[in-house]
């Protein structure tokens, strides 16, 4: 079944026109996803309570070169809205926060700072079935080859078995934000035009990734 809503989380209608950005290069947040943060420069502490006394909406968005410089970088199109959903201070004066995924939207332009944090006008209408979960049909036979290729001579452990009893949908959703993708890449996959396709490009990027750490004479099947 597809990821629930939180009786928490906004309408459609309720989503406001206006968003407090966070941008993080190689960070993915997705509809369904959970995505912890450490908070700790001023204006981004700023940004965590005024979205606090709101509907709690932080948009994740990539700057659309990792390495430019500058406080304000210019910034991708696409970006996803998390919400609060956990925050906790520290003795040393960080927020430990948790968003949920939402919505993606549409940066339509950028406003005046304020505190220091940086706002866009968002537009979600061509994302609106975010808030409407779909099931994803995924090649999970594939999908687990293309992974066991993938992570073969990385040094992480892989729970196997909870992967095999994650339901498509968040397995599609816990994978696109946690391997360790280029951020074109992950933009890539936050633009997917469903969780179904978004299936088919991490499939696509795990598959080249295992190709192309050479293994001279072609891909082999491990078991």
């Amino acid at each position: 079944a597809p990821m629930a809503r939180s009786p928490f989380d906004p309408a459609f209608s309720e989503l406001p026109r206006t968003l407090p950005i966070f941008p993080l290069s190689g960070v993915l947040l997705l509809p369904g996803g959970r995505l912890p943060l450490n908070v700790f420069e001023p204006r981004y502490l700023a940004m965590t309570r005024a979205a606090l006394t709101g509907p709690r909406l932080i948009g994740m968005i990539q700057p659309r070169d990792a390495d430019q410089p500058g406080p304000q970088p210019e910034v991708q199109r696409v970006g996803c809205a998390g919400r609060i959903v956990s925050f906790a201070e520290t003795d040393d004066g960080r927020y430990l926060i948790t968003l949920a995924g939402l919505c993606r939207f549409l940066a339509l332009g950028e406003l005046p700072l304020d505190q220091g944090f940086r706002r866009v006008v968002a537009d979600w209408t061509p994302y609106a079935a975010d808030l409407e979960p779909v099931s994803a049909s995924v090649d999970r036979t594939r999908l687990i080859g293309a992974l066991r290729a993938f992570f073969a001579d990385q040094p992480v452990r892989i729970d196997w078995k909870a992967i095999e009893e994650t339901a498509d949908d968040r397995l599609i959703v816990s994978l696109a934000m946690l391997c360790p993708f280029e951020a074109a890449e992950k933009q890539i996959l936050l633009e997917a035009a469903s969780p179904s396709e978004r299936a088919r490009v991490m499939i696509a990027l795990l598959e080249s990734a295992a190709l192309s750490r050479g293994e001279g004479d072609g891909p082999q099947v491990r078991h």
